[in-house]
């Protein structure tokens, strides 16, 4: 069994996947548009992802733009998580999702190691760890 996380946007799915691909070193896979798979979407956003993959070592997620018919709530329903085993990559990883973005728990040294918890400037909720 294998079970992945589906990352919706609202039409800047490539620019994020892009921000993600720089930040965890990892490809862009899969790309179909809208246009591609012949769905009834606005002219204006045949281009936009119906679908999309990010894989790299160690991560594997899909995304894509939500139809303007469906819409995004932003909440707190779900977060990436982020497991390292280089405190340094960690932190530099953590700056890297919280530029532009919200801190909600510094990355700092707690019991279990250490921990971050941000949300990136696309809405994704992220905690970032490393143990000692």
């Amino acid at each position: 069994m294998n079970i992945q996380a589906y990352l919706a946007f609202q039409g800047n799915c490539h620019e994020a996947l892009h921000f993600y691909s720089d930040t965890f070193n990892a490809q862009i896979i899969n790309k179909q548009t809208y246009k591609d798979n012949k769905i009834d979407v606005p002219l204006s956003y045949r281009e936009k992802l119906q679908h999309a993959e990010l894989k790299g070592k160690g991560i594997h997620f899909m995304a894509y733009d939500a139809s303007p018919d469906t819409p995004i709530n932003h909440g707190n329903q779900i977060h990436m998580s982020v497991d390292l085993d280089s405190k340094e990559e960690a932190e530099h990883i953590f700056k890297s999702l919280s530029k532009n973005g919200q801190v909600h728990h510094d990355f700092r040294e707690r019991e279990w190691g250490y921990f971050g918890r941000c949300t990136d400037e696309y809405g994704i909720n992220w905690m970032v760890n490393c143990e000692k």
